[in-house]
Formats: structure tokens, sequence, C-alpha cells
């Protein structure tokens, strides 16, 4: 009989990865797959601990996991990802019910854990952080199959003081470009037709493997593969964006004029403890420039509130400086006080209370820029992806090229006609509900 593994994947979509990976793997080794705990012999869980909120989450999932463990209505439990490469003493001492633990550069071995696990050994499998990243999986594709996350590199060299990634996924680490270039090719044979280029940092792509900035020739050479309509780079940082990049997305037409920009801060004094390589001007410079060498370009960011030592005067700093700049999309978390981290021993560590208060007026002002832009889309034509339908309702979920999956906004498009997922569609825009857009298809439009 077949075993069964239900698969829990955490964390974000550099993780969702390695969790296709890992399902892949399973798959072409025989696993059957289940989303029912009831049916479940074996569950893997893959885990994140970049944050304290991530790391509440995937303690609670392993517990809940470890339950069915305990009650016998499960054989096997592995953990993996990068909480389990973070403490695996602690979870192995704490957690007797987790059978294996499988390192962040390990994945490759999930099927030799889990056959081990339930032949009664339960031994660990850990690899150097800087080995290799895993290539030539067919991965088993969990976001619906209209559009797939591309893996580009492994680590971080940035070591910015906030975060633990090169400890828990090694130094930076292009994969070679011929590895990508089959792995999207495959993909597209599967029906997926918006590729998402994703490391912890894309703008520094092959400066390991080739000596320089490989990201324009891969954009290049992706933009070839039949079936792929839509490209979307995320993860861009500001300071290693050049013009050969820049260049890149104003030709090549499947490339969506969509980045995304962690910036972090915009305090100098703030930047500087957080160990980033810009300052505000070199911030708002990339900016302008983007915005005057592709007018249409959608811009998205992310925030850290309540870093230590982050003074109102530096807070005021930035809301100054987002209202400015005025960015399309835009997030903000409060700062994680994560042990083994520089900025977890800094002095003037910042109240709980105050980093949500500081995060609340952020998102509010944002809000009524976001608001803002939303109204202006109205009467516009844009071309949209279709997502699914409305359940019960003659509509149907959409995304514009402004709007990256799971965390940006939705287009609605009320229609009679029928439409599938995938479906590429000129949607005239007729008004906003907050962050989202609603619309008619063009030739229905009156």
């Amino acid at each position: 009989m077949e075993k069964k593994v239900l698969f829990v994947s955490l964390g974000c979509d550099k993780n969702l990865v390695d969790s296709e990976m890992m399902l892949g793997l399973l798959a072409q080794s025989g696993y059957m797959f289940t989303d029912d705990e009831k049916e479940a012999d074996v569950v893997v869980v893959n885990t994140c601990c970049f944050i304290n909120d991530a790391k509440e989450e995937s303690i609670n999932t392993i517990l809940g996991m470890a339950e069915l463990k305990k009650s016998g209505r499960i054989e096997a439990l592995i953990v993996a990802g990068c909480l389990a490469q973070r403490y695996k003493e602690e979870i192995q001492a704490e957690i007797e019910e987790v059978d294996a633990i499988l390192g962040t550069m390990a994945i490759d071995e999930v099927v030799k854990t889990i056959d081990e696990v339930l032949q009664g050994n339960k031994e660990n499998h850990y690899k150097n952080l800087d080995a290799k990243p895993l290539t030539g999986v067919e991965r088993v594709v969990t976001t619906g199959g209209h559009y797939a996350y591309l893996k580009i590199a492994e680590g971080c060299n940035k070591h910015c003081t906030y975060c633990i990634i090169p400890k828990v996924r090694g130094n930076y680490r292009s994969v070679p470009m011929e590895s990508l270039l089959e792995e999207a090719e495959r993909l597209a044979e599967q029906g997926v037709r918006e590729l998402i280029l994703v490391a912890q940092e894309t703008t520094l792509y092959g400066t390991d493997l080739y000596g320089r900035k490989m990201l324009p020739e891969l954009l290049h050479k992706l933009c070839r593969i039949s079936g792929i309509y839509w490209i979307r780079i995320l993860y861009c940082y500001p300071e290693e964006i050049d013009d050969a990049l820049i260049q890149t997305i104003k030709e090549e037409k499947k490339i969506c004029h969509y980045l995304d920009l962690p910036i972090q801060h915009a305090s100098d004094n703030i930047l500087k403890r957080m160990g980033r390589r810009t300052d505000q001007e070199e911030l708002t410079n990339i900016v302008k420039k983007l915005r005057a060498e592709i007018p249409d370009i959608c811009l998205r960011t992310t925030l850290i509130t309540g870093f230590p030592g982050e003074t109102e005067a530096d807070h005021e700093e930035l809301m100054e400086f987002i209202d400015e700049m005025e960015f399309d999309r835009l997030g903000v978390f409060t700062y994680s006080q994560e042990e083994d981290t520089p900025a977890a021993d800094m002095p003037d560590q910042i109240p709980e209370e105050t980093k949500e208060e500081r995060q609340a007026e952020l998102m509010e002002l944002q809000q009524e820029i976001a608001f803002e832009a939303a109204e202006r889309m109205k009467d516009r034509v844009v071309t949209a992806m279709i997502e699914g339908k409305v359940a019960d309702e003659n509509a149907y979920v959409a995304r514009t090229y402004k709007d990256a999956p799971n965390v940006d906004g939705f287009l609605f498009i009320n229609t009679g006609r029928e439409l599938m997922t995938g479906d590429f569609v000129k949607v005239k825009i007729t008004g906003s509900y907050e962050y989202d857009l609603i619309g008619e298809l063009e030739d229905e439009s009156t």
C-alpha cells in the first residue's frame, strides 16, 4: 500500500519552491499525497523562522501534528526548513514526536528520510549551508498551475543586522542559468503562464558563478520561452538595480513593469544601524529613475518599523519619505528581535506598543495613497490574468501586472462569460473598493 503524505509549507515563496521540489521527489518515489490529516501516514512540515510570528506559526503547526503522532493517527512526523535548521537541538529535545529533521540544504534527502523513519531508523539529515542549490527536479506545482515561482539563487551575503537568513541558508549561490532555463521550459510545458523570479536578492544573480550580474541575460532568455506570457521580478535590492536591468525591463514585452524593492527604512540613521547599503538620497534617486525610464512601473516595497534606536524623528522622516515617494504597494513589519543577530543586542529596543502604533500610522498613510491610486485607474483598459471564479456569482477574480499573488490586490470582473483560470483578458476598470479594482471585459463595456 502506498503511503500518503500530508505536506505543510509555511513561510515565503522561496520555501514553497523547496516544498514543491520535495513533493516532486516523493511523487517520483511512489508516495501519494493528501490534504486530509485523517488519511495521512506521514506529515512533513516545512518551516519558517524569519520573524517571531513565523516562528510561532511553525511551532504551533509542529505541535498540532505532534498530537496526531501521539494519538497514533500518523506514523511519521518530519520537520524541515529554516526553523528546523536553526533550532534542531531544541525541537528534538522538546518535541519527542518529531521523528527526523531535514536541514535547509538537505531537501534532496526527503525520500531517504521518510523511508528510514518508516523502517524504524530515525536519522536527521543536514548538509553544509553553502552546498549547491538543488536542480533538475520536476516539481509538483501547488500554486494552481497558471503561475509558478522560479528560485534563481539561494542564501545571502548582505548580513543585515536584523536578519538570520545567512545563518540558516548560507551565502549567496546562484542556480546555473542552464538549469533555470530547463526548469522554466518544464513549467511552461505544464501550463505555467507567469514566472515569478525569487531569491533572497534577485539583482545579484550570477555574480558568484559568472563574475558579473547576469539577471538581464537570464531575463532575455526566459522571454524566449514559448507559453510564458508574464515574467515578474521580486526582491530587488535598490542599490543593485543598474541600467542594464532597467533597459531589459523596458525592452522585453513579457516582463511585467513591476519591481519589489525591499527598502526597509528611509532614515539614514536607521539604515546604517540595519547594515543596509543605501541611504535616503540613493533610494530617492532609484525610485525617480525607474519612474522616469518606465512611467507605468508598479513599485512595491517593505518596511521595518520599531528598529532598535528608532526615534520619533526617524519615524516621521520615514512617513514623509513614503508620502513623497507614493509607492504603489507597501507592507510594514514590526521589528522582530531575533537571537543571534547583531540587532538583538543593540540598546534602545522599542516597546511593542510603540512598534504597533508606528506600523498603524504607516499603513494608514499607505492606505490613502493606494486608494487614490486605485481611483485613478477608473476607465483604463488593462490586461489581467484570471485567477478563478467567485462562487455563486457571475464574476471572476483576476490580477493585473501590478499585482503579485498573495501580497497585492485583486481585480474583480463582472461577466456572464465562461473564463478559465490562467486566461488573459482585456478589462475596463469601472471602479475600486479599497485595495481592489472592479471591472468588466472590454468588449462588454458600455
